[in-house]
């Protein structure tokens, strides 16, 4: 008789978890084109499932034409956010010649000092500059194709999104049905409280990661205008969608920040006051704002999360580190209340005190048994 898996050597159970991740891993990076939308897709529909069904109550509407409206809805306040960036930028191009004025005077400068330091003189910076620019010029097509195709891939992700949307509203009693079809009659319950949790909180994050973005970029815009920085508006929502990203959203703002504010201010002191800001704004944000506002149902520690968004970026690119933080969220609502699974919920948290107590009962039960 075959022995059961729990009982085979430990280098058999080692080589199939390794295999299995990396099937796993190799299906989802293949599959991409539609598990991406589709998760997204998901958070969408659990953030505004209470929004349809207030239409269904209140106005007595369909349950198609109100999970029409309210994807509609938030397609609306989505183009009004792009169209709000698209004009800041549109005005940030007309700033073009002072750009290139202001880089040339950098260039001089930094070719000066380069002569100084390493007995590097202008002539020989200047032919590997040009030789660098020959080479970056040569593939000038590619880079602009490539462009083309990721804006139409990028439409065509968000057209895909919004269907997707709009369908889970729909059947979500179907999808509920299914999901708990597919499991024993005994789990049914569990089953149901894993999903009501997932929805709750899953919810109350994004919930609270919009309010979080919506005071981080009004702060940041604010302070910006106050300090005679410009384009603050377009730098304070540039900083409040990238602050979505952990610790590493923040530090790409501030480089975006300090290019822009380079390019439009010839003055140094003005640099410096928007790496200040930020900086502080962060540590106020990630200290006092992210634990009140988006709260500590789910805490995931910023070890697992810096590891999340890294596997995220290089699985999925830019919506893998998006997407990393929900799914390790998810993953430990269901690690929190699987038996078998709960030491990985532990070293996902964040909250000591509690995880310390977890793992301490689990001993207790081990030690009993």
């Amino acid at each position: 008789m075959d022995l059961q898996f729990s009982q085979r050597p430990f280098y058999v159970k080692t080589m199939c978890v390794l295999v299995s991740l990396i099937a796993f891993g190799y299906l989802v990076i293949i599959a991409k084109e539609i598990l991406s939308p589709l998760i997204f897709s998901c958070l969408f529909s659990i953030l505004l499932l209470p929004m349809a069904s207030f239409f269904e109550r209140r106005f007595n509407l369909p349950r198609s034409a109100a999970s029409m409206l309210s994807v509609i809805l938030m397609l609306g306040i989505i183009c009004l956010v792009l169209y709000v960036i698209g004009s800041q930028l549109s005005n940030l191009a007309s700033d073009w010649p002072q750009f290139k004025e202001q880089l040339s005077v950098s260039i001089s400068n930094l070719q000066q000092w380069i002569d100084a330091r390493f007995n590097i003189d202008a002539a020989h910076q200047l032919n590997y500059v040009h030789s660098a620019t020959t080479k970056a010029l040569a593939s000038s097509t590619t880079v602009v194709s490539a462009t083309v195709l990721s804006l139409s891939s990028i439409l065509l992700f968000l057209v895909f999104t919004f269907i997707y949307t709009f369908f889970f509203l729909l059947y979500r009693s179907l999808i509920m049905k299914f999901l708990v079809s597919v499991f024993l009659e005994e789990n049914k319950k569990l089953v149901y409280d894993i999903i009501e949790q997932v929805q709750y909180i899953i919810r109350k994050y994004i919930i609270g990661l919009l309010i979080e973005m919506g005071i981080v970029a009004t702060a940041v815009s604010i302070i910006f205008w106050a300090l005679g920085i410009k384009y603050a508006i377009l730098l304070g929502l540039i900083t409040g969608i990238l602050n979505v990203i952990p610790y590493i959203g923040i530090f790409v703002a501030l480089l975006l920040s300090t290019l822009i504010t380079f390019a439009t201010a010839a003055v140094l002191t003005k640099v410096i006051l928007v790496v200040v800001t930020l900086v502080v704004i962060h540590l106020i944000d990630s200290n006092v704002l992210l634990p009140i506002v988006v709260g500590s149902k789910v805490r995931i520690n910023a070890l697992i999360t810096v590891l999340g968004v890294i596997v995220g970026e290089m699985l999925w690119g830019i919506s893998g580190m998006f997407l990393s933080i929900p799914v390790i969220a998810v993953l430990k609502i269901i690690f929190d209340r699987i038996e078998s699974l709960k030491p990985w919920g532990i070293i996902l948290g964040d909250e000591e005190k509690k995880q310390n107590r977890l793992a301490k009962r689990m001993s207790v039960k081990r030690s009993k048994s």
